[in-house]
C-alpha cells in the first residue's frame, strides 16, 4: 500500500507534540489523520472515519482512537488542521540545504523500499528518525522523503486550552517504530505499507 502526501510534526510548550498526515493520494483516497502525544504519555489517534482509524491504529500504537472529521488546508504557507478537539495552525518557512537536495530525488526511486532501506543509515544520525520499520502487528513500512521545510510557529488548541508555542519535538513520539525529527518540520514523503497479507500473499 502506497501512501503520498506529507507529514508534519511539531513540538509545544504545553509538552504536546502533535503528528500529522496529509494524504492527497492514498489507497483510502484523499484523507488527513492527526496523532498526538500527550504532556503524560498518552497517545492519541484523531482519523475521518473508521476503516482509516482501524488501519493506522494497527500499524501503529496508541492509547485512544477518535473518530472526528479532519480538515487540512495546505493552501500556502500556513497550514490549517481541524480535527475534532484539535485545532492547528503551522506556519512553514523556506526549505534550506537538505530540502532541496531532497527535491532531486525521483519520485520512483523514493519509492522504492531498497532506496528507504539505503537511507535509513543515515536518518538515523537524527534522534529517533527512521525510514524503515515496524511497530508490530506483522506491518512494515519505509519512508522515501521528496522535500523538507522547516515549522517556524504553531497555534494550537486541544478541547478549547491552548496548547503553548512552537517547541522541539522532546521528548520523540512513540507511536511506530520512529520518531519525527526533533526540529519542527514538514516533509513530503512516499510511504510504503506492506501488510500481513501482502507478506504472505493471502
Amino acid at each position: 500500500m502506497r501512501f503520498r502526501g506529507w507529514i508534519a510534526a511539531a513540538g509545544t510548550s504545553s509538552g504536546t507534540r502533535v503528528v500529522l498526515g496529509y494524504w492527497p493520494d492514498s489507497p483510502f483516497g484523499p484523507f488527513g489523520d492527526v496523532m498526538l502525544e500527550r504532556a503524560g504519555g498518552q497517545r492519541l489517534l484523531l482519523a475521518p472515519d473508521e476503516r482509516i482509524a482501524d488501519f493506522v491504529a494497527a500499524v501503529y500504537r496508541f492509547d485512544r482512537v477518535r473518530i472526528v472529521p479532519v480538515a487540512v488546508d495546505a493552501a500556502g504557507p500556513v497550514w490549517h488542521v481541524e480535527a475534532g478537539p484539535l485545532d492547528l495552525r503551522l506556519t512553514v518557512g523556506r526549505r534550506g540545504g537538505l530540502g532541496w537536495l531532497l527535491r532531486c530525488v525521483p519520485a520512483p526511486l523514493a519509492a522504492r523500499p531498497a532506496w528507504a532501506a539505503l537511507t535509513d543509515l543515515p536518518a538515523r544520525l537524527l534522534p529517533g528518525v527512521r525510514t524503515r520499520g515496524s511497530a508490530g502487528g506483522g506491518y512494515w513500512e519505509w519512508y522515501g522523503a521528496l522535500d523538507l521545510l522547516p515549522i517556524t510557529s504553531v497555534t494550537a488548541s486541544f478541547e478549547g486550552r491552548d496548547l503553548g508555542t512552537l517547541a522541539p519535538v522532546d521528548p520523540p513520539v512513540r507511536f511506530g517504530f520512529g520518531s519525527a525529527p526533533r526540529s519542527p518540520a514538514l516533509v513530503r514523503v512516499i510511504t510504503t505499507v506492506d501488510t500481513p497479507r501482502g507478506r504472505h500473499g493471502r
